[in-house]
């Protein structure tokens, strides 16, 4: 989501030279470009690291307490202290750093000062935080009308869970990806650590640039509303498209359904094949990389005979992949160019 007013003069290229090369440019793409950082935790932090790594000159606005990724761990050395969080250290590298309490008319007014001379402005607070404080995106442009303003919030700044609180777990679930993975006869899965915030992160960064982008070649600020829960089902890809032209409402598969992609037992752990189209088509490549003989078999040799016998196909394909040891089988399938995690 996206609205805005116009101000500064569109930006041009640099001139070419004699030889057609342009000069002036920077070494950088987003040297010269500055980025106010009122962010905390993963989503808005790794937004502003991706700029700044991209060369913007990035401040962060910090609480008087810090970040409270400050406290989250691992820890240098395993020292719990604010100065020693690996993650904090990880998601603000690139940037300078400033300590305001915007609940005090002091801290406030030296925010505008600064957003006078801010190309962006990323903040990841509740809802109504940035309105209740006088910082809201129409307060902002009227001190500077060509600012870039992204809001990074869990469920986006309008609708009927916009003030909901979550964590990444509920990210996940709500935003659909928890209801296909997994294992069929199991709970939903969410994938390890912070996936939800960083792909939250990812996509505001990319907003910001487009925006930016805008900003330059018309002159016109704009507000973008990121919603971490629809980062999330930006995910789902052709599950959405299924269900939208055919009603088909992708589950968790059994191991038994004819399909090859499915979560196997080795004899030290787990292994997810995804031989590919190649493979499918290729049958005897896939019974060669397992070597099991039993396999070369009319039964199995294309889709629609895997599907009639999938039962025997998923039971042969358990007893193999129990015999084989997970980094053995990883590396013996990448050079059959098959994709095994």
């Amino acid at each position: 989501m996206c609205r805005g007013t116009a101000s500064r003069a569109p930006y041009r290229s640099p001139e070419p030279n004699h030889k057609g090369v342009q000069t002036g440019m920077p070494d950088r793409a987003l040297e010269g470009v500055k980025v106010l950082d009122l962010t905390h935790h993963i989503a808005g932090p790794w937004c502003t690291k991706l700029l700044a790594d991209y060369g913007a000159d990035v401040l962060k606005v910090e609480r008087p307490e810090g970040d409270p990724a400050r406290s989250m761990p691992p820890f240098y050395h395993d020292e719990v202290n604010q100065e020693k969080s690996l993650l904090f250290l990880y998601l603000n590298t690139c940037k300078r750093g400033i300590t305001l309490n915007l609940k005090t008319l002091q801290g406030r007014r030296m925010l505008r000062e600064l957003v006078k001379d801010a190309d962006v402005l990323v903040e990841n607070f509740s809802p109504r935080v940035m309105s209740s404080l006088d910082l809201d995106f129409d307060s902002l442009h009227q001190i500077n009308p060509s600012l870039v303003m992204v809001s990074i919030s869990n469920f986006g700044q309008t609708g009927p869970y916009r003030d909901y609180k979550a964590a990444d777990i509920v990210e996940y679930a709500m935003g659909g990806l928890m209801y296909i993975f997994g294992a069929y006869d199991r709970e939903p899965l969410k994938h390890a650590l912070h996936q939800a915030q960083f792909k939250g992160g990812t996509d505001a960064a990319s907003a910001a640039l487009m925006t930016l982008y805008h900003q330059r070649l018309t002159g016109q600020g704009q507000h973008v509303d990121v919603s971490i829960q629809e980062a999330v089902a930006s995910g789902l890809r052709d599950v959405v498209n299924n269900f939208t032209y055919t009603g088909a409402v992708r589950r968790r598969q059994p191991n038994h359904s004819g399909d090859l992609t499915r979560l196997r037992a080795t004899s030290d752990g787990y292994v997810l094949p995804n031989p590919g189209i190649g493979a499918r088509d290729n049958w005897q490549a896939v019974v060669e990389f397992l070597g099991v003989p039993e396999l070369d078999n009319e039964k199995f040799s294309n889709a629609s005979a895997r599907l009639v016998n999938a039962e025997e196909l998923g039971r042969i394909l358990d007893e193999t992949f129990l015999t084989k040891n997970k980094s053995e089988m990883f590396f013996s399938a990448h050079e059959k160019r098959f994709i095994y995690g």
